[in-house]
């Protein structure tokens, strides 16, 4: 597991898919498309919106990939998938139709103005540990060499995310 690729999935918003999960699940189902093949996938868990709990309530969850890429390809297969999907960007933290993280590329430690691997922040968020440990426990953060099982017990964002 520690040689996969990992990726986050969020959506507050469902745009034309009737929820936020069957708008995951349609991602999921394109993942393929764009040269990425899921080996395993979370369930979908559920959290308030953040920072503003406030907003529509967040439906996330995490898979594992196999990609023979490089991992500014993948980024960018992800950003286009956004697109597709209708994701716009422009306040931080607004409401979305999608959100796509890269979170990990196998054991990879990079950083350049457009990628840092690993994602700088994931290793705080429940929300992403959580499912992430639910699929793959003995999972190891490339940086910190803590597993997704420890990292969730010490997450300090997103303290309410359960399985939905």
């Amino acid at each position: 597991m520690d040689g996969a690729v990992v990726i986050a999935l969020g959506s507050n918003l469902a745009g034309g898919f009737g929820s936020s999960e069957a708008l995951l699940e349609a991602v999921l189902a394109r993942f393929p498309a764009v040269g990425l093949k899921v080996l395993q996938r979370s369930s979908w868990w559920r959290s308030a919106a953040w920072p503003d709990p406030t907003g529509p309530e967040y439906r996330n969850g995490v898979a594992l990939v196999e990609a023979d890429r490089p991992p500014a390809e993948v980024l960018q297969a992800l950003l286009s998938l956004e697109a597709q999907f209708g994701r716009e960007r422009g306040e931080r933290n607004a409401a979305r139709t999608l959100d796509l993280d890269l979170i990990a590329h196998g054991r990879t430690v990079l950083e350049t103005p457009d990628l840092t691997l690993p994602h700088p922040r994931a290793h705080e968020r429940l929300f992403v540990m959580g499912p992430l440990a639910e699929i793959a426990p003995a999972w190891r953060h490339p940086s910190l060499g803590r597993t997704a099982a420890e990292l969730a017990e010490s997450a300090a964002v997103g303290l309410d995310a359960q399985p939905a």
